[in-house]
């Protein structure tokens, strides 16, 4: 069987932006090195620390001797409106849990999520029940 691939016959892949508004010229950083080069993604990696401790997420602790912390690396985001247009540059401080092994690194997850129907039934519950 004969196929463009074979007798190199390529069809140029074309890129179509549609935006009002011009994307930012910044390219996000790959790396910490590239990121504190830049005034803008430095402060936004100063930010990420202090909201984190703000919000009582976070506590810098020193590690206990016997164990191993987990890894953390930065993850870097130009964020942007609804229109398109850019927000402000954020940075990200994660954890790489995939080093954890359960029972060993951590015992229990906790995620304090619910959503906004399960509170409705639950108060109407109660409302029915006096």
């Amino acid at each position: 069987m004969t196929t463009r691939s074979i007798n190199q016959i390529f069809k140029p892949k074309q890129i179509y932006i549609v935006s009002k508004h011009p994307l930012p010229q910044t390219i996000e950083p790959m790396s910490v090195s590239q990121a504190i080069s830049q005034p803008h993604w430095s402060e936004a990696m100063s930010n990420e620390p202090t909201a984190l401790m703000k919000h009582g997420t976070w506590d810098l602790v020193l590690p206990p001797s016997d164990c191993n912390p987990v890894v953390c690396k930065w993850i870097f985001q130009v964020k942007q409106k609804a229109d398109g247009s850019m927000d402000r540059f954020k940075a990200r401080l994660v954890a790489k849990g995939y080093n954890q092994r359960p029972g060993v690194n951590y015992t229990e997850t906790f995620s304090p999520i619910v959503k906004p129907a399960t509170i409705r039934v639950v108060l109407s519950i109660a409302i029915m029940n006096g």
